[in-house]
């Protein structure tokens, strides 16, 4: 794109004149080479780095982003830290980076939700209706293969009936989000996490999913094409006319086939896991995990296609109270993760907040470190006021194990100061009224 082009009106990607892959909103997305106005900012890093084994944003654009009409950063592989007051969007960054890999961020947002809408808050937390601009998040990514280009967005089917997922990488559009496991791969804590050994099970079995499509790409799409399928089904049952026996059939295969997948994957990748989480990093608590289900005990006591005919046999037998209860009462979707602090001898639930939130950050520290032996490259680590819960011995090991693993990590805050062990190791920026400046 030249400078002057101008904005296009079509919510596509394109390359600037250096080969950076951009996803174009309603109103344009300035490149490189594009003039700023008082609606863009620019952040440009210097030379501080990180070992080159590790998965890095080097240069982050959003567009129409919740807060942010225009933000670009360029950060290098370095670490950053994101400093400024409450709502001023802070997470948003963080979101940001979360939408180039598979699923719905790290908000679990539903799809328009990060539109920009105008006079909204400073954190830029619309009601998510759709009203807003079209949102685009783009990103040149420094991997241990060179840099790659990712691109994500809102879009509209091609009927225009309904609002979609755009994806590209490299320039190509992709027709599964799953495809951004490939390249990219990221890992996150943020404040509602605090609660993750308190709420429901569902918060947890996606904390394991991301965990294994961390070290198994192929994972974000058997647990998609799982969900697709028990969405599906449920949505047959419970129509109006009778459901059509062959498609439930096809739709249960595809459950059983996939489900079984699913729940292998958990249990493989938990029992390597607690190997690294018995021997945390300095003051990090030791921790215990297992997945608790029925599937994965159907396949820890038999062979992997039994538990295929038993899922599905058990699928086709339970329709009818399906039909009326809506979703399935069988299937890995009803799995649960079980953790516990080994020095204590106690569940993760029973422990304090501060005990719980230093039992995830060494559940993540030590995926990352598999990760880094399995596939060469550390993943990429979203940590949202992290500081918070964190004693001075924690906070000081929490910042020399990122160091050690080279991993770039994206850290909030309100007090700089709490970061000061990362001065020399990471990229500072204030961020306020929609802006970014190095600090």
């Amino acid at each position: 794109m030249r400078a002057g082009a101008g904005r296009t009106q079509i919510h596509d990607y394109q390359h600037d004149d250096q080969g950076e892959t951009v996803l174009t909103g309603a109103l344009g997305l300035a490149t490189a080479s594009r003039p700023l106005g008082d609606e863009a900012e620019v952040v440009k890093a210097g030379a501080v780095g990180t070992p080159a084994r590790a998965l890095s944003v080097d240069r982050l654009t959003l567009t129409d982003f919740r807060s942010y009409t225009h933000l670009r950063l360029d950060c290098g592989p370095a670490s950053v830290v994101l400093n400024g007051a409450n709502g001023v969007g802070k997470t948003n960054i963080l979101e940001a980076i979360s939408f180039l890999a598979p699923g719905r961020g790290l908000r679990g947002a539903r799809l328009a939700a990060p539109s920009r809408h105008d006079g909204g808050d400073g954190d830029g937390n619309g009601d998510g209706n759709g009203d807003g601009r079209p949102w685009a998040v783009a990103a040149r990514i420094n991997t241990p293969d060179g840099y790659r280009d990712l691109g994500s967005g809102l879009g509209a089917s091609a009927d225009g009936n309904r609002q979609k997922r755009l994806v590209r990488i490299d320039g190509e559009a992709v027709s599964s989000q799953a495809a951004l496991a490939e390249v990219f791969s990221v890992q996150w804590l943020t404040p509602a996490m605090d609660r993750l050994f308190l709420d429901g099970a569902t918060a947890r079995r996606r904390f394991l999913d991301r965990l294994i499509i961390g070290h198994d790409a192929a994972h974000a799409g058997r647990v998609l094409a799982y969900g697709h399928a028990l969405r599906e089904r449920s949505r047959l049952l419970r129509g109006q006319a009778p459901a059509d026996g062959a498609w439930l059939d096809a739709l249960e295969d595809t459950m059983a086939a996939k489900g079984v997948a699913v729940a292998a994957a958990r249990i493989d990748l938990v029992g390597r896991l607690n190997a690294v989480t018995a021997r945390p990093p300095g003051p990090f608590p030791g921790a215990g995990l297992m997945i608790g289900g029925e599937l994965e005990n159907w396949l820890i006591s038999g062979p992997a296609l039994d538990a295929e005919d038993r899922l599905r046999d058990a699928l086709k037998a339970s329709r009818e109270p399906d039909a009326v209860n809506g979703g399935a009462a069988r299937g890995p979707h009803r799995s649960d993760l079980i953790v516990r602090h080994l020095t204590k001898g106690r569940p993760a639930a029973e422990c304090s907040t501060g005990e719980q939130k230093a039992l995830l950050i060494a559940i993540i520290l030590a995926a990352a470190r598999m990760q880094m032996e399995t596939r060469g490259a550390a993943p990429g680590l979203l940590l949202d006021e992290v500081t918070a819960h964190l004693d001075a011995g924690r906070r000081e090991a929490l910042f020399d194990e990122i160091a050690a693993l080279g991993a770039q990590a994206w850290m909030t805050g309100t007090e700089a100061t709490l970061f000061e062990g990362l001065r020399g190791r990471a990229r500072f920026f204030t961020i306020d009224g929609g802006r970014a400046w190095e600090s």
